[in-house]
């Protein structure tokens, strides 16, 4: 298979310096990836802002803005058999950014921001045969918001977590499919847990649930 990942957060900037962004550390994402290759998929794997290694015999896309990360995902997904979104993609950007540095001063600064293009939703309408993997992560009615948007996105598999999953090594999480509950897991590796959700991805495709 080919296997595309997504991972780390995503940066909107205000000005030459300053920057909206999120404590995604792309562990998670980049698990993912190893586990995939592993298994003896071709990877790709697109990437925000992150302090990690570059896992072997994969490819690396790396992106900082929203709106990178969603051209690189839709020039590579096309021919991705599963799209793995573990990416913490800012959902709003400064509305007009400026090239030089904001100097502070004693006037109040109001940042009106506008809503960034939803990538996850867009794979979902676009999807064609793949398996499409999302990840919610909530605090308010979390297993209410985590299944509405794995009906409304299209998605075969997603992840429910937590904020203090955040660049934690370990996370707890439930897995929810079109069928329900799948798996529940608490103080997991994210190393663990990526190997399993590849597997079950491989499951999916090869009894053509996408």
């Amino acid at each position: 298979m080919h296997v595309l990942v997504t991972a780390g957060p995503t940066r909107e900037y205000v000005d030459a310096v300053r920057f909206l962004s999120n404590a995604s550390s792309g562990k998670l994402g980049f698990a993912c990836a190893r586990a995939a290759a592993a298994r003896g998929h071709r990877v790709t794997l697109v990437t925000g802002p992150v302090d990690l290694p570059v896992p072997p015999g994969i490819r690396v896309v790396r992106v900082g803005a929203a709106e990178e990360m969603r051209r690189a995902v839709l020039r590579s997904s096309p021919g991705a058999d599963a799209v793995i979104m573990t990416a913490a993609v800012g959902d709003y950007r400064p509305e007009h950014r400026t090239w030089r540095k904001l100097k502070k001063s004693d006037e109040r600064m109001t940042l009106r921001l506008v809503r960034t293009r939803d990538i996850l939703a867009e794979l979902g309408r676009r999807k064609r045969g793949q398996i499409l993997v999302g990840f919610a992560l909530e605090v308010q009615r979390p297993v209410q918001n985590a299944l509405r948007k794995m009906r409304e996105k299209r998605l075969d598999l997603i992840v429910l977590n937590r904020p203090g999953s955040l660049g934690a090594e370990r996370m707890s999480a439930v897995v929810f499919g079109r069928e329900g509950e799948l798996r529940r897991f608490r103080a997991v590796e994210k190393r663990r847990l990526a190997q399993w959700l590849v597997r079950e991805v491989e499951r999916r495709k090869d009894l053509g649930t996408a």
